[in-house]
């Protein structure tokens, strides 16, 4: 089968980043960066990182340069041309309409009675994104339900996102606007582009990557994601019939194994088999 196109969505931390606490193979990242530099191969990265962080981490990582970024967790779209990053108006204006003219200050002065949130850094906020930290202990049930009463009080409708930074041990909180995640942005990527649903597939580690693994859009959970996301990605794929949609990468089963970029590429062997020859010429297989 002669490969495809391919519109390749993947995280960036702990995904093709190789900063987790668990070993990148070696040739990996190098394999990954020219399967990239393919033309059949559009690369978006899909991250909850703003543009300097992305910047900062393809010079640090040394990753292949994307054609699209989707940031600060789905509420920016940019396209990397010779022009140099130009974010789309199209989705600015599609979110926009969540919030209905209220400023991420008004949604901050709402919730600064909510001691238990801690702002996050002034470089992680944006005008549709407000990111708290927030104990792992706290009673997020209780605490989420506050939240949306004041948000609705406000007029905002809004989407809450939870994640867990592993390192630190810490929950982070992004609230933004209703339409604005990680799914919506990459689906009107998609369409924007024309790409047909069997060319797209999505990677990712976190909690904030659940809503595209569980949906259609095939996605692979690389190798070295949490045992709990797992066991919660695949219930939560079955319980929306999207089980043959979710691929979970394995260590042992690709010659890369399976953590960070090589659980990348080994999802994209497993929906796109049409690309299985190149990486096997890369092994050294006839």
């Amino acid at each position: 089968m002669k490969p495809t196109r391919l519109l390749l969505c993947t995280d960036m931390d702990r995904t093709v980043i190789p900063n987790g606490d668990q070993p990148e193979h070696p040739l990996a990242r190098n394999q990954f960066y020219r399967f990239c530099q393919r033309p059949e191969v559009t690369l978006a990265y899909v991250t909850g990182r703003h543009q300097a962080l992305v910047q900062e981490a393809i010079r640090e990582y040394v990753l292949p340069e994307p054609d699209y970024v989707i940031t600060d967790v789905g509420t920016r779209i940019y396209r990397l041309g010779s022009g140099g990053w130009q974010e789309l108006a199209s989705w600015k204006e599609k979110i926009a309409a969540d919030w209905h003219g209220v400023g991420s200050g008004q949604i901050i002065e709402s919730l600064s009675s909510l001691q238990v949130l801690r702002l996050q850094e002034a470089s992680k906020q944006s005008a549709f994104k407000v990111s708290y930290y927030l104990p792992l202990a706290a009673p997020k049930e209780e605490l989420f339900r506050q939240i949306e009463d004041r948000l609705q009080r406000l007029g905002v409708a809004a989407n809450l996102v939870w994640s867990i930074d592993e390192p630190e041990q810490i929950g982070l909180l992004d609230i933004l606007p209703r339409q604005a995640n990680k799914l919506t942005a990459i689906l009107f990527l998609q369409q924007q582009l024309g790409f047909q649903p069997e060319e797209l597939i999505f990677a990712g580690d976190s909690g904030n990557d659940l809503e595209v693994l569980c949906s259609p859009v095939q996605s692979v959970l690389v190798a070295n994601a949490s045992a709990e996301l797992k066991q919660q990605a695949r219930q939560l794929a079955e319980e929306n019939g999207q089980h043959s949609s979710l691929y979970l990468a394995e260590a042992d089963n690709f010659f890369l194994g399976g953590n960070y970029t090589a659980g990348v590429l080994q999802g994209v062997c497993h929906f796109a088999p049409g690309f299985r020859q190149t990486l096997a010429a890369a092994e050294g297989r006839p």
